[in-house]
């Protein structure tokens, strides 16, 4: 484990030892079950002197006067930082696990997420989230923009099947009708026909080409027509599989925190907005209770998330696992990451 910034060596010891104790239990550890499993070298007496060392410095809390202490999100978040060794998913259950995907996206098409939050649900034995950003398959046939105010322009969307969608979209530069009708121009040939999610990509290409760079109204036609194709087909959806795993954790037994888990579940726009974060991740995430900022709830009711994002062939989303705060990150992690990895293989063959 590499050096948390701030804590002596000892201390580090004292407290990775405290939190193992603490993910293997769920119960606040006492300095004398660290003195007789983890550190024999040491005193009762002088561990007690770190342990309120720690808790002085935010990495602890004694949820009792006479019990032991429980690690903070401090001590999560540094013992997690700190992990070098993960269990890793040998290569036959990778494989397992692209093939078990595959079956879901191929027989369970319409319950496709369902079955997905099931599987990674038995696999981690804990709650599991799976979202999805559907790509829009419906082809247009014309991309129109009118000018409303200064800052504002009108995206008018025309499809195969003759409906019609508005956009509003904000820009910082005046467009004249001229530039308007010269941008209709520019993105006829390349609008017609396609769908939402080959437009939304063939404009991010043709809009980051250095050749269009130079060419100012080419450049503001492609990213008008790209911001107006992203704002559409963008509805996520969000299932959750084996939240009574957490239920029968020994952390809600409590009235109240039981209150607390089921607000959190039930909070799917916290939820998703907490997931969209990943997106934009290259590794797995850990969120630990309220480090999500406005994520109250997962603080409240002592969750950890882990998450990582899958997607190919405008196919998108998060997958992740949602336990306790002393869930075993060491495990959790890579299979979050190996769930994301084989979704995005079983979609490239499915598709």
């Amino acid at each position: 484990m590499s050096k948390p910034t701030g804590l002596a060596s000892r201390s580090r010891k004292i407290l990775f030892a405290l939190v193992a104790e603490y993910i293997a239990t769920g119960e606040p550890v006492g300095s004398r079950t660290l003195s007789r499993k983890y550190v024999s070298d040491l005193s009762p007496a002088t561990i007690r002197n770190v342990l309120s060392d720690l808790e002085e410095g935010g990495y602890l809390l004694q949820p009792h006067a006479s019990a032991g202490r429980v690690p903070s999100e401090r001590a999560l978040r540094t013992f997690i930082d700190a992990l070098t060794h993960f269990e890793d998913v040998s290569n036959a259950q990778q494989r397992e696990m692209v093939a078990r995907f595959e079956e879901i996206f191929t027989e369970h098409e319409s319950d496709s997420l369902r079955e997905t939050g099931a599987f990674l649900s038995e696999l981690s034995g804990a709650a599991a989230i799976v979202t999805t950003t559907p790509a829009d398959s419906r082809k247009l046939t014309q991309l129109r923009f009118i000018t409303i105010r200064a800052n504002q322009v009108l995206a008018v969307l025309i499809f195969h099947d003759a409906t019609v969608e508005n956009r509003f979209i904000d820009v910082d530069e005046r467009f004249s009708d001229s530039d308007l009708n010269r941008i209709h121009e520019l993105l006829g040939d390349v609008v017609e026909g396609r769908t939402l999610t080959s437009l939304r990509e063939l404009l991010s290409r043709r809009a980051d080409d250095e050749r269009v760079r130079v060419d100012e109204l080419r450049r503001r036609a492609f990213d008008l027509g790209r911001r107006a194709v992203e704002v559409v087909g963008t509805r996520t959806e969000l299932v959750i599989e084996g939240g009574q795993r957490l239920v029968e954790l020994p952390e809600y037994a409590d009235v109240e925190r039981l209150r607390q888990l089921i607000r959190a579940l039930d909070d799917r726009t916290q939820l998703i907005a907490l997931l969209d974060r990943t997106m934009s991740a290259g590794a797995p995430t850990v969120h630990i209770g309220n480090e999500g900022g406005d994520t109250a709830d997962l603080g409240a009711a002592h969750l950890s998330l882990v998450s990582a994002h899958y997607g190919a062939d405008g196919t998108f989303g998060t997958v992740g696992v949602l336990g306790p705060t002393r869930m075993d990150y060491a495990k959790v992690v890579p299979l979050v990451e190996a769930a994301a990895a084989a979704m995005t293989a079983a979609i490239k063959k499915t598709q």
